[in-house]
């Protein structure tokens, strides 16, 4: 993408943390964004150092990370394109409380602080769309930490291949493709597993019948049955 060709508040109307502002606001805001290519491997930022605003992918895939004292990384989440991150430690004036990576070559938006608390005192709109998003957030940290504490492995990498289909009360029956957008390493520490132990598990699964795995493209003949999947 030429970053002289994208139009920034046109992009940040497709996102639904802008989708209702006005033309005039998204103006505003996009005075304040500054734009971002990075190679593979690329900090965005380093945890503990200050928060002067926060990021939308535009394209690419970003880790946000934790590293142990013993130098184990722990994958907090993964961003892909239309994802935001890092608003939250935005407002409470501390460092960042992770590191962003990119995993692929990836383009960012950043939003500066001050151009995003002027809005806020301007819009109340903008300030409810930022309440929203902040809580949808917060909600998925906690479906994780219960996932986590309440679900086996096997559970994890099934709900992970199932995405937003694993919470309906009965998954309906289809053939999908999924495309693992990362690695199954940082996939494995995304859902705190070991690599090996997700390598297994996948290969539990295509044994069953389940899923027939392709590289990073993993074919579900049946979703329902997947669901439904009890390990012997």
């Amino acid at each position: 993408m030429n970053l002289e060709q994208l139009d920034i508040p046109r992009h940040l109307a497709t996102l639904p943390l802008f989708s209702h502002l006005e033309q005039a606001e998204l103006e505003r805001l996009a005075t304040g964004c500054t734009l971002r290519r990075l190679e593979r491997g690329k900090l965005v930022f380093r945890q503990g150092e200050a928060c002067e605003g926060f990021y939308i992918v535009v394209t690419g895939q970003v880790k946000l990370f934790v590293l142990s004292p013993s130098g184990s990384e722990k994958v907090i989440e993964l961003c892909g394109p239309n994802r935001s991150f890092a608003e939250a430690v935005m407002f409470i004036g501390m460092p960042y409380a992770v590191s962003a990576q990119a995993l692929s070559e990836a383009l960012l938006i950043k939003i500066e602080k001050k151009v995003v608390m002027d809005e806020l005192i301007n819009c109340p709109n903008f300030a409810l769309r930022m309440l929203a998003g902040l809580s949808r957030r917060l909600h998925g940290l906690i479906k994780d930490v219960e996932a986590y504490a309440l679900h086996s492995g096997i559970q994890r990498v099934i709900g992970y291949l199932l995405g937003k289909r694993i919470s309906e009360s009965q998954v309906a029956s289809e053939s999908i493709t999924v495309s693992l957008p990362v690695s199954k390493g940082a996939i494995a520490s995304r859902l705190s597993l070991t690599p090996e132990y997700f390598s297994r598990v996948l290969h539990e699964l295509e044994t069953a019948g389940l899923i027939k795995v392709n590289r990073r493209d993993i074919s579900i003949p049946d979703t329902a049955r997947l669901a439904n999947y009890q390990p012997r």
